[in-house]
């Protein structure tokens, strides 16, 4: 099953994908909120490329393991997409996934400026590849 995961913001979401076989996460794109929220032919095109079964959305928990603060706003615009792209909705915590796109990006050398169209999308990869992890050992 391909699993398309969002990072939704209130600027941009991130964008990734799983492999049909659910091993292996990648980061796809980044579109602005705008045009993912109002079903834009960017977004649509993502959905017709990927052909996913599943929608994946990230939901800011804190260190207590509680919904975070942005997550009511997140999860309201997540239903809004999976209701437009007539998927099946689950959620995933994406806690420390940007902290962590950060560490990785600048490991690889990027600036601040260089980065800012990355995170997002690095981000959706890791909460999704850990969800896949997850679902895989659950299933042993």
């Amino acid at each position: 099953m391909r699993v398309l995961a969002l990072d939704i913001g209130e600027t941009r979401v991130g964008v990734a994908v799983c492999d049909p076989g659910e091993r292996v996460a990648s980061p796809v794109c980044v579109l602005p909120a705008s045009e993912v929220l109002a079903g834009a032919k960017s977004f649509n095109r993502v959905l017709e490329d990927w052909e996913p079964e599943l929608l994946l959305c990230g939901l800011p928990y804190t260190m207590a393991g509680e919904e975070g603060p942005q997550a009511a706003r997140i999860r309201a615009a997540a239903i809004q997409i999976g209701q437009a792209c007539d998927l099946p909705l689950e959620f995933a915590d994406e806690r420390l996934s940007s902290q962590e796109a950060k560490r990785s990006l600048r490991e690889k050398g990027l600036d601040e400026r260089a980065m800012r169209g990355k995170i997002d999308m690095i981000a959706a990869s890791l909460f999704l590849q850990a969800w896949l992890d997850a679902r895989r050992e659950r299933e042993r």
